[in-house]
């Protein structure tokens, strides 16, 4: 588009504003300039914090003598929530791991970092077991 046609456009579309400048003097707004925030009493919104105990094992029955933690016992915990944790878990600790029948299970002998990540996760993880 040229520039004669773009001025020929600006000058043809109105001004969406021009009727407040006959209106006359405006209050700028608000006189208070802090906000006002209003003190929370409930805990809606907030994140859970507790959330049910979960038992923290080490396995190494059927699996070659290799160590895997085992986090399980979960409560009122989707399929999709638990696969979502597995993985933040595996990231964290920097190896694989899975979620099989309802427990996550994590390569290795992590089980102080998968106490710290459900910790977190406003679960109230517990070392059982031998």
């Amino acid at each position: 588009m040229s520039r004669q046609k773009q001025k020929a456009a600006e000058q043809q579309q109105p001004n969406a504003f021009g009727a407040l400048d006959a209106l006359g003097d405006l209050p700028s707004g608000p006189e208070s300039a802090a906000p006002v925030v209003p003190i929370k009493t409930s805990k809606r919104g907030q994140k859970n914090t507790n959330r049910g105990r979960v038992d923290i094992t080490r396995q190494t029955a059927h699996r070659g003598g290799k160590g895997v933690t085992v986090a399980k016992n979960f409560t009122g915990i989707t399929l999709a929530e638990k696969q979502d944790l597995a993985k933040k878990i595996q990231k964290a600790c920097g190896v694989g791991g899975t979620v099989k029948d309802g427990n996550i299970e994590i390569q290795g002998d992590k089980r102080d970092e998968v106490k710290r990540i459900l910790t977190e996760a406003g679960f109230r993880p517990v070392f059982a077991g031998g």
